[in-house]
């Protein structure tokens, strides 16, 4: 690309599309930014992009600005077959996201860590392991802080550990990682999507450029994972839970690494059977990346939780309230509910994905959950699912503060409430992290009205 000769527009100023404008505008490009909102933080950050040189583009002038410019930048929460690049595909003009220009200019190693479930608490365990061993790395991607906003400051000695998203992987075709890690694959964004073959193949596109000096680190226990290997051009590692494999696994109640032990799987500082395969992922991951077993070790007995990951934020009037906000598809909400060591109310609900709720409420139907808070876009959806299974410990109401205080009316001392939507969050909120940062304020509010806890 020649940056101060070709006309780039970057369409979406979220945290991805801010980076992408900054990257182009340092390299004295002529930037045009769009977004289909034009409201609240967007419209701050569109002010902010025209104040250091872009051009803002109004929902009046796209064809022209499609006419106008040669490169479109996608942000991830823009999808391939919205009408900009549809119309720029019809043109034969290039389409590429951040992500994309974050691999084509990274210097730096590269781990890559995509799946459904399991993602950021996998990426962030891999860079405390590379950490712990002497290495400078660096979490970036879906994590939150953009690839390509800290492309020019990593070096070749350094390691990017990103996490890619499927909607990144939709115009990423430049990715070569040194270490690719996919957690798993189960049914999610197929409102995005359209299909699970589609999904698959997406998620399999992290494997396209590798070869023989790289390694594809791959779950075995999952059928649909699994599968990849047959395609893969580069060595392929694994991790499970159930076989001894060449890779890293589980094996009487201890986590190895090709035959090492490593540590005891009870002195992960992280809780539940899904958080000892991420360990398994990461460590078979940061092994290949150069580290040691001593800082595996270390660092994964040390490590802290993920927000909005099965987050305790409060507690009040003795019910215990937990954040996973994160959890926006089935089997992240079937992992957290595992996870719950008290009877539990679950608050379900927010904006639908294409998911067939029916498996939700029967693989629920011996856990803890004693009450189930529906709310939000999708509330009847999941009403219909529960009646075609037999679920009557129901109650249904549309906002999300109103179902905080509900869920809470309807906890026990001793009980848990847990937020793991199965859904979006884009109903009501900015993303998965306001509306989990907004349970956490409801909570803080009932514990004012709970009054001060014993210490």
């Amino acid at each position: 690309m020649q940056f101060k000769t070709q006309k780039f527009l970057v369409a979406g100023l979220s945290r991805s599309g801010t980076a992408a404008c900054d990257f182009l505008l340092a390299r004295g490009a002529d930037v045009s930014v769009y977004d289909d909102v034009a409201a609240g933080a967007v419209a701050r950050a569109l002010e902010s992009a025209e104040a250091r040189g872009a051009h803002i583009v109004r929902r009046g002038g796209l064809a022209s600005a499609v006419d106008g410019c040669d490169v479109l930048v996608l942000s991830p929460g823009i999808p391939i077959d919205h009408e900009l690049p549809v119309a720029f595909r019809k043109r034969g003009k290039r389409i590429l996201g951040e992500a994309e220009l974050g691999c084509l200019y990274l210097r730096a190693a590269l781990v890559a860590v995509t799946g459904t479930n399991g993602k950021t608490t996998t990426v962030t365990m891999i860079d405390e392991i590379l950490r712990a061993a002497g290495m400078q790395s660096t979490a970036c991607g879906n994590i939150g802080l953009p690839l390509l906003a800290c492309a020019d400051k990593l070096g070749y000695d350094d390691v990017a550990v990103t996490e890619v998203s499927s909607f990144q992987l939709e115009t990423l075709s430049s990715i070569r990682p040194h270490v690719a890690v996919i957690t798993n694959i189960t049914e999610d964004h197929l409102d995005r999507h359209y299909s699970m073959d589609n999904y698959i193949f997406l998620k399999s596109k992290i494997l396209k450029n590798m070869r023989e000096s790289e390694y594809a680190v791959l779950n075995f226990d999952d059928a649909n994972v699994r599968a990849l290997a047959r395609d893969a051009r580069c060595p392929v590692r694994w991790f499970s839970l159930r076989e001894r494999v060449e890779g890293a696994y589980l094996y009487d109640g201890a986590l190895y690494f090709e035959n090492e032990k490593v540590m005891e799987a009870s002195a992960l500082s992280l809780k539940g059977e899904h958080n000892v395969q991420n360990a398994l992922a990461a460590l078979c991951a940061a092994r290949l990346a150069g580290a040691d077993s001593a800082a595996a070790a270390k660092a994964l007995a040390g490590m802290r939780g993920v927000r909005h990951r099965i987050e305790k934020v409060g507690e009040a009037g003795g019910v215990s309230y937990i954040d996973d906000s994160k959890g926006t598809n089935v089997g992240a909400t079937l992992r957290a509910v595992a996870c719950m060591e008290a009877d539990t109310v679950l608050l379900l609900g927010g904006q639908d994905k294409g998911y067939d709720y029916d498996e939700l409420f029967r693989k629920l139907k011996d856990s803890r959950v004693v009450q189930y808070v529906l709310y939000g876009e999708n509330r009847f959806k999941l009403l219909n699912s529960a009646v075609r299974c037999n679920e009557s410990r129901i109650t249904l109401c549309a906002g999300f503060d109103l179902a905080v205080h509900i869920a809470a009316m309807s906890a026990r001392g001793g009980q848990c409430v847990l937020l793991s939507p199965a859904s979006s969050s884009f109903d009501a909120f900015s993303g998965y992290e306001e509306r989990g940062d907004r349970f956490a304020q409801i909570v803080a509010e009932l514990q004012k009205e709970d009054g001060p806890q014993a210490g």
